[in-house]
């Protein structure tokens, strides 16, 4: 895959305005009710299919965003790791990874596009394989947390607990 998407949004955006479809510059829609569909980018990761069945839908708006990665993804992810329960020969090789991640602030990480029919949203959704990366990072960093929390819970949930 592409380090960089770019280039790839400026094409995709060139493209639907050459094809008269509306680009609706939004956020990621992926939470969005109903449950999104989402096209299968990792075997087919050529955004013209997806636009190829939209307009073949008679889809006429399509909305594009595309994720900047920046320096703060770095710095939250790093602030997380430091009060993390990651074991720390883990938290080293993942802090340092994470500071080689600062070479891509700047590039474009994710674009999605997405679009609305027959009350689904749709997704393409295009990820670099770092960002990926860092997704992947920031999940173990969340999960060292939900482990601690599940410890602390004891046998009975709302802290209460019964001899009987």
């Amino acid at each position: 895959m592409r380090p960089n998407l770019d280039s790839m949004r400026s094409e995709i955006q060139a493209y639907l305005e050459s094809r008269g479809i509306v680009v609706f510059h939004g956020y990621p829609r992926a939470g969005d009710p109903p449950a999104p569909v989402f096209w299968d980018t990792d075997r087919y990761p050529d955004y013209h299919m997806f636009l190829a069945a939209a307009e073949a839908a008679g889809v006429r708006l399509v909305t594009l965003y595309a994720r900047e990665f920046t320096e703060d993804m770095i710095e939250d992810a790093l602030e997380q790791l430091d009060s993390s329960d990651v074991p720390n020969d883990e938290q080293r090789a993942v802090e340092q990874r994470l500071r080689e991640l600062r070479r891509y602030a700047g590039f474009t990480c994710q674009i999605e596009l997405s679009f609305d029919l027959a009350n689904r949203v749709y997704i393409f959704d295009l990820r670099t394989d770092w960002y990926d990366e860092l997704s992947e990072m920031q999940d173990r960093i969340d999960d060292s947390y939900s482990e601690e929390e599940d410890e602390d819970e004891g046998p009975l949930s709302g802290g209460y607990y019964s001899k009987n």
